[in-house]
């Protein structure tokens, strides 16, 4: 039987074998791409988040109060319209009168429907009823205490039978969050300066930070189901604001040495 000798270097000559060889060289160079990555991009050291918490209380100064006229069974529903629209035309008059700006009131719901009543046990038509919402921005509530109760007082006697809601808002909410932003960092690093001295642990530069807002101005509705009499002209709301705050937590991310 006759002998054959094979040279290791033919035998990587064999497509197989050239094949394997470039198999293991690509996964060995995605292993190097990526520790190399992860040594550029996730530098590790050794960090600690210290957390600290600002606060800052605030009255509103603006009110939004949901007021509306509603017609019931007027015989036709262009007399509906035509009754609900001279009222609403006197309500938004009165308003204005009070210093409320013509561009901040705005209609929210508008609608004209047929009313029906039973009758002998089946459903007659009776009229029209038709109805408008207005929204009204009431600003300077901090410098006119009185602003928001003499808006519904006068709209009250200018012919609304409605008040849906009042709801608070601020206009400073930039200001407001920077403020309780400061306060927050503030505490953060009395709190790292702390804890540096307690756990013997040298802290250096801040290399991150992270900002969560745990409270936030919003429009907070005081919801009411006053209506309007024969006595109207002699009521009169009496409306408190109150006082929130607005709370930022900011966590500060330190090297530690």
């Amino acid at each position: 039987m006759e002998e054959r000798t094979v040279l290791v270097g033919e035998r990587w000559k064999e497509p197989k074998a050239v094949l394997m060889l470039a198999g293991i060289l690509l996964v060995g160079a995605v292993v190097i791409t990526a520790l190399v990555r992860e040594r550029i991009v996730s530098p590790r050291e050794n960090q600690v988040t210290v957390t600290g918490q600002g606060k800052v209380a605030y009255q509103p100064d603006i009110a939004v109060v949901t007021l509306g006229v509603q017609i019931d069974k007027a015989q036709t529903a262009e007399s509906a319209l035509n009754q609900l629209n001279e009222k609403i035309n006197k309500v938004v008059e009165s308003v204005v009168a009070t210093g409320v700006k013509r561009e901040n009131i705005q209609t929210q719901n508008y609608s004209v429907y047929p009313q029906y009543d039973f009758v002998e046990g089946r459903s007659v038509q009776s009229g029209y009823n038709a109805a408008q919402q207005l929204s009204i921005k009431v600003e300077n509530i901090q410098e006119d205490k009185d602003a928001v109760s003499a808006v519904i007082a006068e709209a009250g006697k200018a012919g609304t039978n409605q008040v849906n809601g009042i709801s608070f808002d601020v206009s400073s909410v930039s200001d407001l969050r920077q403020q309780a932003r400061i306060l927050a960092v503030a505490d953060a690093k009395a709190k790292a300066a702390e804890l540096s001295q307690v756990t013997g642990t040298r802290l250096g530069k801040i290399v991150g930070w992270y900002e969560n807002v745990l409270g936030s101005p919003e429009p907070r509705p005081v919801f009411s189901s006053l209506g309007y009499g024969g006595d109207a002209k002699e009521s009169s709301a009496n409306v408190p604001t109150g006082t929130q705050e607005i709370v930022v937590e900011m966590g500060l991310n330190y090297e530690v040495k």
